[in-house]
């Protein structure tokens, strides 16, 4: 397998590049993302149905989620770093089978333990093949063609992101040949043997960036155990009534990642490739900015447990439970489109005014759930999920950019990977927080009104998230940094 992968592919000019074969190879980088963004939101739909079948508590459901953006948010960084060193073609394959081949095992999971840490694996897998889309869409393309593809992406992944949970719901109704809730993984075999294939062949071989370079196990190390000491505790502390280990799990994160500091800093000076560049710690719009995505991230947890609350408590099928959440859905692509357009104008007032809209949503549906109770229907939640969401997609595009507005040329690679995994850790921290605060308060046997009732609650608390990042927003840069994810 090596030796093939390091056969030279013939050397095409720029123009040849800029045909249909760099379309093809642009269609790979497209597959591997939706594969992506599908396995991050389908599963929080069909998660009532899996527990239905497998068993497991409350903890092992959450996991089936918060497993796989725990997986991605560790080993993202070490992706994109891993894209330097081998290539980035090498990586995108690598991770592509590996994903599809885990989502077969998922798909025959025959216990929640199982689901659970196949979900761990498919988003390690994730994390290799993700970070490489933008560097493969430069080598696709020569400089002057960089814009239609960029231009495609977005809206495309706005697309996958409206239909994800809706296609997830209508598999698991579906239950297509018998295979029920099966099928959310089993689709991914055609996709993944199709980004697979024109990854191969349409993809061109480009001289890793940084071969040579050794990673620094240790760094990887020290960066998973802090943040699994982190989450761990999250998920199992109400379902274990938050025995002693839980708490010292969180309280030893906070040395661990202080070491993981201190580390890249030791690197930096000794020569050698920290996974974050260290001098990003002393910049405030960047650490405020990892601050804001972090908590901007955790707040979209309270899609999981709205999802939750419909089928679990209130009896909707899956795709009921989709159709019911497709405002907010649509709003992001609308609010995405949006800011596309307003972004170089307004610059850090479009997060404020998103979080705004946002904020309205949320507390709109908290409301909801107090005055219509247990009778609540799409008209009650459509008008507050569509304003949220408009507001979410308002901030998904400018959000990296301005973020690493005050960033230098050269420490743009680092800060965007490190963005990168912060989204994943700030989802899995949402799902972990506003998860136990939702199973805290629907308990064991749950009815139609303490599901309405922990709904509630957690939509409070995720507008409690969305005021403190409204707060740290103003200590961010006030333009967006040009062409950073170029």
């Amino acid at each position: 397998m090596t030796a093939t992968l390091d056969r030279p592919l013939p050397v095409a000019s720029p123009a040849a590049r800029s045909t249909r074969s760099s379309w093809l190879g642009f269609s790979a980088v497209l597959g591997a993302a939706l594969m992506n963004l599908l396995d991050s939101t389908v599963v929080s739909v069909a998660a009532p149905v899996i527990r239905d079948e497998l068993g497991g508590t409350n903890a092992t459901l959450q996991w089936t989620t918060a497993g796989y953006t725990l997986a991605l948010a560790v080993l993202l960084m070490v992706g994109g770093r891993l894209g330097d060193m081998v290539g980035r073609r090498r990586m995108l394959l690598i991770g592509t089978v590996g994903f599809t081949a885990v989502s077969m095992l998922c798909a025959f999971a025959w216990s929640p333990e199982v689901l659970a840490g196949g979900r761990v694996v498919q988003g390690a897998f994730a994390a290799l093949m993700l970070p490489q889309g933008f560097g493969l869409i430069r080598d696709a393309f020569p400089p002057a063609e960089m814009a239609k593809p960029l231009a495609a992406f977005g809206p495309v992944m706005g697309i996958g992101a409206v239909l994800g949970p809706i296609v997830g719901g209508f598999l698991v109704d579906a239950n297509l040949f018998g295979t029920g809730w099966r099928m959310i993984f089993l689709i991914n075999l055609p996709l993944g043997v199709l980004t697979a294939v024109l990854a191969w062949a349409h993809l061109p071989k480009v001289a890793p960036t940084a071969a040579g370079t050794r990673l620094d196990w240790i760094s990887v190390a020290l960066s998973a155990a802090g943040t699994v000491l982190l989450i761990l505790p999250l998920v199992q502390g109400h379902e274990l009534h938050w025995p002693a280990w839980t708490i010292v799990s969180l309280v030893a994160s906070v040395p661990v990642f202080m070491i993981f500091v201190r580390g890249q800093s030791l690197l930096a000076r000794t020569g050698r490739s920290p996974l974050v560049e260290p001098s990003l710690a002393g910049k405030r719009s960047y650490v405020a900015g990892v601050g804001f995505a972090t908590i901007f991230f955790a707040a979209m947890g309270a899609m999981f447990t709205i999802g939750m609350m419909l089928q679990i408590g209130l009896g909707y099928s899956a795709i009921g439970a989709s159709l019911m959440m497709a405002p907010w859905a649509f709003g992001a692509l609308v609010g995405s489109g949006v800011s596309g357009v307003l972004m170089a104008k307004l610059g850090r007032t479009l997060l404020h005014v998103g979080l705004a809209l946002m904020g309205v949503g949320v507390l709109g549906l908290a409301a909801v759930y107090q005055v219509v109770g247990v009778e609540l229907g799409f008209a009650a939640m459509a008008l507050p999920l569509l304003v949220g969401g408009t507001g979410m997609g308002m901030i998904f595009v400018p959000l990296f950019d301005i973020v690493l507005g005050g960033v230098e040329d050269h420490e743009v690679g680092s800060a965007t990977g490190a963005l990168s995994a912060i989204e994943q850790l700030g989802v899995t921290l949402g799902i972990a927080i506003l998860g136990t605060v939702f199973f805290g308060i629907i308990g064991a046997e749950p009815t139609a009104q303490s599901a309405v009732d922990a709904g509630s609650v957690t939509a409070l608390v995720a507008a409690g998230l969305i005021a403190i990042g409204f707060v740290i927003g103003f200590a961010l840069p006030r333009q967006a940094r040009a062409g950073a994810h170029g």
